[in-house]
C-alpha cells in the first residue's frame, strides 16, 4: 500500500467538493476558542446518524465569530490540501449559515478570499445555502454570490436536509443563479432517494454532491452517464454518517462501472477524519481501483471543475 499511497500523493488532484467549516481540525478549534476542552470537541465530532452531525456542524459553525477566524481556518485548510498535491479546490461556504448567525457577510469573505488568493492552491468559492430555511434566505446567498461572480465565486449550491428541503421550492433561486452565471452544484441523493437528483436536474444542476442513491435508479444512471453529470462522492463522509452502514455497502465500484462521472471528494475532512490522500486510498484498498483508474479519477477532478483555470 506505500507504493499506491506514494503514487496517489503524486497525482495533481483537484478537490470539488469540500466545506470550509468541515475542514476544522479539533486541534484549530481549540486555538479559536480557549473556553473549549479537547474532550468536548472530540465528543461533536463524532456522530450516530446524519442529523447528529448536522447539530455538530452548527455548533462548529457557532465558533467563527470573527473575520479572522475564518481566515485562519481557511490558511489552515489550503495549507493541507497544498501538502497533498492537490491544486485547485472549489471550497463550499456556508453562506446561509453565517447569515443566519446575522454575521455581516462582506468582511468574512474578503478575509477569506484573501487568504485564497495568497495560497499556491487555486481557489473558487461555492456559496452554500440551507434547503430546510426559507426561500428567501436561499435567495439572499445566491444573490451574494452574484454580486462576487468575477471576485472568487463559481457556482451555488444548497446543503443540509433533504427530507425538510426539497430541492423545488428553491426553483426561483435557481433560475436566478443560472441567469447571472453560476454554476450549480446542489446536494442530492445523500440522504434521501434518487428522486431528489432528478429533482435538481430539472433546476438544472451540472454536478451532484453525493448523489451515491442515483445506484438505485438505472435509468437515472443512464442519464448521467449519457449527459456527462458527474457525482461528487464522499465515501467517508457517507459512512460517518450512517448514509451507509458500512464502507463494504458503499456503491462507488457500481457507479463507476456504470459509466456515470465520479470525482473523490472529502466533503467535511476534519469531521469525518479524512484527506484527499485517504479517499483515493479507500477507493484502491477497499474497491480495487487500480492506477490507471486513480489517475482517471484525478483527471476528472479537474475536467469537472466549474472554472476554466482549474483546468
Amino acid at each position: 500500500m506505500a507504493g499506491v499511497r506514494g503514487f496517489i500523493q503524486e497525482l495533481p488532484k483537484a478537490e470539488l467538493h469540500l466545506h470550509l467549516e468541515g475542514s476544522i481540525e479539533p486541534a484549530t478549534l481549540l486555538e479559536l476558542d480557549a473556553s473549549l476542552t479537547a474532550e468536548e470537541v472530540k465528543a461533536h465530532y463524532q456522530y450516530a446518524n446524519f442529523l447528529g452531525f448536522l447539530r455538530s456542524y452548527e455548533w462548529v459553525t457557532r465558533r467563527l465569530r470573527t473575520p479572522a477566524d475564518y481566515a485562519h481556518v481557511t490558511r489552515r485548510l489550503l495549507d493541507r490540501l497544498a501538502t497533498e498535491n492537490v491544486r485547485y479546490a472549489e471550497i463550499n461556504l456556508s453562506t446561509g449559515v453565517i447569515l443566519w448567525k446575522g454575521q455581516d457577510f462582506a468582511p468574512i469573505y474578503e478575509a477569506v478570499n484573501a487568504e485564497a488568493r495568497a495560497s499556491s492552491v487555486e481557489v473558487r468559492w461555492i456559496f452554500d445555502a440551507v434547503r430546510q430555511f426559507a426561500v428567501e434566505d436561499g435567495m439572499r446567498v445566491a444573490e451574494l454570490a452574484a454580486e462576487r461572480t468575477g471576485d472568487g465565486v463559481a457556482g451555488f449550491g444548497i446543503g443540509g436536509d433533504e427530507a425538510r428541503g426539497p430541492a423545488g421550492k428553491f426553483a426561483e433561486v435557481f433560475a436566478f443563479a443560472r441567469r447571472k452565471g453560476l454554476r450549480l452544484a446542489p446536494h442530492a441523493g445523500e440522504t434521501t432517494g434518487p428522486e431528489t437528483i432528478r429533482a435538481s436536474l430539472e433546476l438544472g444542476a451540472e454536478r451532484i454532491g453525493h448523489g451515491i442513491r442515483a445506484v438505485e435508479d438505472e435509468a437515472l444512471m443512464r442519464y448521467l452517464r449519457d449527459h456527462d453529470i458527474p457525482l461528487e462522492v464522499c465515501i467517508s463522509s457517507n459512512v460517518a454518517t450512517g448514509v451507509v452502514e458500512t464502507l463494504a455497502e458503499h456503491p462507488l465500484r457500481r457507479i463507476y462501472e456504470a459509466g456515470v462521472p465520479v470525482v473523490l471528494n472529502t466533503d467535511d475532512p476534519a469531521m469525518f477524519h479524512t484527506t484527499l490522500v485517504r479517499e483515493y486510498e479507500i477507493a484502491a484498498a477497499q474497491f480495487g481501483f487500480t492506477e490507471a483508474e486513480l489517475r482517471r479519477l484525478a483527471e476528472n477532478s479537474f475536467r469537472y471543475a466549474f472554472s476554466a483555470c482549474g483546468s
